[in-house]
C-alpha cells in the first residue's frame, strides 16, 4: 500500500518563523541545503499511524518533494522510529552524492533511493503526539560522531518545544482551576486519592473527579499522561 501524503497545518506564525531560525541554524552546522520535520499521525495499530510534513524550508514543490520522501522511505522511518532511536543516513541519487557519518556503529544506513538528496534524519519519542524526525538533506552529509549526538539532542529539543506550543492552545475555558492543579501536583509527588483528600479535606470521589476533568482539559490519555503534561505547560512542577 502506497503511503499516504498528508500536510500536516504549520504552527502560527510567530512560532514557525522562531522554529525556522533554529532549524536554519542546524542545517547549516550539518552542512545540508533543506530541513523538514515530520510528525507521526493516527493512533491504535502501526498501520493506522502515518508520518505528515509538519514543517520545512522548501520553497519550491513542497507536495513533490514531501511525497517522493514519504514514498521512498515512510514505511521503513516508522518502523524504525518503533524499535530504534538511532540516526538514520541515506545516500541521494547521483554521481555527485554523499552521506557519510563519523559514528556509524551509532547510525542506521537506509537503501539507496531515487532521492534527488542525501540526508540524516533524528527520531524523537515524545509519546502519542510528539513522535517523529528532523531532516537534514543536501548533496554532502558527513556529520561527525559529535556532532550527531549534538543535533539529536537539539532535535529532541524542537519537537520537545513543538509539543510544548501546541499544549499552550487551551483555550480560557479549558484552564485548569486551583484545585485541578493542586490535585495533580499531589498526585506527582506520588500522593493516592485517599492522601489527596486527606490533605484537601474533600472526598475521594471529588478528588477523582478534579483528576478526571484535569484529565479531560489536557486531552491526556490517563492520570501519568495528564501530570506529565500539565509539568510541560508549567502548571505543576
Amino acid at each position: 500500500m502506497e503511503p499516504e501524503i498528508r500536510l500536516a497545518r504549520p504552527p502560527k506564525a510567530a512560532r514557525a518563523a522562531d522554529f525556522v531560525s533554529r532549524l536554519q541554524v542546524m542545517q547549516t552546522v550539518v552542512g545540508a541545503e533543506h530541513f523538514a520535520v515530520l510528525r507521526v499521525s493516527g493512533h491504535g495499530l502501526p498501520s493506522a499511524r502515518k508520518l505528515t510534513l509538519s514543517l520545512h524550508n522548501w520553497a519550491n514543490d513542497v507536495e513533490e518533494n514531501g511525497r517522493v520522501l514519504l514514498e521512498a522511505y515512510g514505511p521503513a522511518m516508522l518502523a524504525h522510529l518503533e524499535a530504534s532511536m538511532l540516526p538514520l543516513i541515506w545516500e541521494g541519487a547521483g554521481d555527485n552524492q554523499f552521506a557519510a557519518s563519523g559514528a556509524e556503529p551509532f547510525t542506521t544506513r537506509l537503501p539507496p533511493r531515487l532521492l534527488p538528496w542525501s540526508g540524516t534524519a533524528f527520531p524523537v519519542r515524545l509519546g502519542a503526539h510528539g513522535n517523529g524526525y528532523v531532516l537534514f538533506m543536501g548533496v554532502f552529509i558527513a556529520p561527525s560522531s559529535d556532532l550527531i549526538i549534538d543535533m539529536h539532542m537539539k532535535s529532541c529539543q524542537v519537537l520537545i518545544d513543538m509539543l510544548a506550543g501546541e499544549e499552550r492552545k487551551l483555550g480560557p475555558s479549558e484552564a485548569l482551576s486551583e484545585r485541578e492543579i493542586a490535585c495533580l501536583q499531589m498526585a506527582g509527588d506520588g500522593c493516592i486519592s485517599e492522601a489527596i483528600a486527606e490533605k484537601m479535606g474533600l472526598s475521594v470521589h471529588t478528588v477523582n473527579a478534579y483528576l478526571g476533568t484535569a484529565t479531560t482539559k489536557l486531552d491526556a490519555v490517563n492520570r501519568i499522561q495528564a501530570i506529565a503534561k500539565a509539568i510541560r505547560l508549567g502548571y505543576i512542577t
